[in-house]
Order: C-alpha cells, then sequence, then structure tokens
C-alpha cells in the first residue's frame, strides 16, 4: 500500500515537472515561431542595430538599440541600487537581527513583495519623479522628473523584497558548524559571517540576484509610469533623461497594432530580445557560480 502511494505521488510530482516544462517549452515556440521570420524580414542588424522605431511611417523602420540600451541601464542602476542593500538586508535579518525587530522586519518584507507593480509605479509617480525634478531638474535642464534614474530607485526598491527572501533563506540554510568553527579559531561574530558564512551560501545569494535582475528587466507598468517612454525614440545618453524600454514599448503599442503586420511581428521581435536578455543572464550566473563553486 505504501510502495503503491509512492508511486502516485512520483507520478504526480512528474506531471507537475513536466507541465512546467511544457509550458516554457510553448512559450518559447510561439516567440521564436511569431517574432525571428519579422527579425529576419527587417533584418537581424537593423531590428538590433538601428536607432528609429517609427512602425506607422510610410516608410517603416523598426530599430530598438535605444530600448535595448534604456532596459540595460535602468536595470543596472536597479542592480547597483538594489542588491547591496537586499544582501546586506538579509545578512543582518539571519545573522544580526533582534527578535522584536525580526517580528516586525520580516512581515514588512513580505508585504513589499505582495504589493502590485501598479502601486509601486503610483509611488514613484507621485514621490519620486517630483522629489528627483526638484532636486536635479534646474542643474540639468530636466523638463519633468521622469527618468531612468526615477525609474532604477524604483526597480531598486521593488527588488528588495526578492533578493532579501531568498538569500535570507540560504544564508539561514549553512551549517551553524561552520560559524561555530570560525568563532572557535579566534574570528569575531562579524568577520566569521562574512568570511565563513557568506561564501559558503554563495550559490543561494547568486540565485537571488538572478530572480532579482529577472523582476527588474521584465518589469513594465511601474517603469512606464515613471520613466518617460518617449513617443519620439532618442538614445539614452544621461540618467536624468527619459527612456523607453522593451517592456514598455511592448505595452504601449500592443493595443492598437493590426495582428500578422510587420508591426506586430517587430512587437513579438522585441519580447524575443527580452526573452533571449533573461537567458543570457541566467547564463552568466550559472557559468560565474560554476567557477567560484570549482575554486
Amino acid at each position: 500500500m505504501v510502495r503503491a502511494k509512492e508511486k502516485v505521488m512520483r507520478g504526480v510530482f512528474f506531471i507537475a515537472a513536466l507541465a512546467s516544462v511544457l509550458a516554457v517549452a510553448l512559450i518559447c515556440v510561439f516567440l521564436f515561431a511569431q517574432g525571428l521570420p519579422p527579425m529576419l524580414r527587417i533584418g537581424v542588424l537593423d531590428f538590433l542595430t538601428g536607432d528609429r522605431w517609427r512602425p506607422t511611417a510610410a516608410e517603416p523602420s523598426f530599430g530598438i538599440l535605444p530600448m535595448i540600451l534604456g532596459s540595460v541601464y535602468i536595470t543596472g542602476g536597479a542592480i547597483i541600487l538594489g542588491v547591496p542593500v537586499g544582501i546586506l538586508t538579509a545578512i543582518f535579518m539571519a545573522k544580526m537581527c533582534p527578535k522584536p525587530i525580526y517580528r516586525f522586519l520580516k512581515p514588512a518584507i513580505n508585504l513589499m513583495a505582495g504589493i502590485p507593480s501598479v502601486i509601486y509605479g503610483f509611488f514613484g509617480m507621485m514621490v519620486l519623479v517630483p522629489a528627483i525634478f526638484e532636486i536635479f531638474g534646474e542643474r540639468f535642464d530636466m523638463m519633468s522628473g521622469n527618468s531612468m534614474l526615477a525609474a532604477s530607485i524604483l526597480l531598486g526598491i521593488m527588488i528588495l523584497p526578492t533578493v532579501i527572501s531568498i538569500a535570507e533563506t540560504n544564508i539561514r540554510a549553512v551549517p551553524r558548524e561552520l560559524y561555530e568553527g570560525a568563532v572557535a579559531l579566534g574570528a569575531s561574530h562579524e568577520r566569521a559571517v562574512f568570511k565563513v558564512i557568506l561564501p559558503a551560501a554563495r550559490s543561494g545569494v547568486l540565485a537571488a540576484v538572478v530572480l532579482g535582475v529577472g523582476r527588474a528587466i521584465g518589469e513594465t507598468m511601474a517603469v512606464r509610469m515613471v520613466a518617460g517612454n518617449q513617443t519620439v525614440l532618442r538614445m539614452p545618453y544621461e540618467f536624468f533623461s527619459g527612456v523607453r524600454t522593451l517592456t514598455s514599448n511592448i505595452i504601449l503599442e500592443m493595443g492598437y497594432v493590426e495582428r500578422e503586420s510587420l508591426h506586430f511581428g517587430a512587437i513579438v521581435a522585441t519580447g524575443v530580445v527580452l526573452f533571449v536578455f533573461i537567458l543570457i543572464i541566467n547564463l552568466l550566473f550559472s557559468v560565474l557560480n560554476q567557477d567560484k563553486e570549482a575554486r
């Protein structure tokens, strides 16, 4: 009877895993089947390196380089601002936080994870954008506070719950014997945490960073509300200018585009580029993690 139940549960788990793999495979098939032919028709180099997006002009052009750079800049800014704060917060919560503070801090982090993106965007639009314009507007001749800086700060805040929760879980999973051995050899509490516990949890911490980066580069609504979203595309040269990202371009134009048109295909191809970016990020972090484990 027990073996029969085990076989049934193995089958259930296998079906669940298969469903997940099948869902990812179907997404890949749809994206590449719908996006690659238009990209080839436009020209891969022209599509990736062009700086003009004019799908409704008499002579349409589909260049997404400014959007690629905008997405990279905003994601990079979010990583610089959010990842160090998230990892240090995770270390504090796992190894240094007093219990009374932890009882308040942990639910607050969980609450941040459940806040909808549009609420973050509304906060950014009503608080961050006016503050940035008030501080930097005159110095940098800004028309408004909608900028890459606002989007980077907002995304840095949005990725904190993901980075903190996953990194804290992995730091707590490190065997306590490692910490006790380091302290027994004369290391201080802080040195044992940063020199022994954190390196032992690096794979989990890197996984937290990867998921945070994925959240940042794939975010749409909040970025659309604070980044500017230029109607006339231009190259993003400074952090105090507005920008249109890959995700914003998809949501802005998908509502009125004609299906089966080249414009529709170009938007799907934009999704392909975004999907490939996320795959490359995951691959790079996997390679980095393997190199560190090999050492």
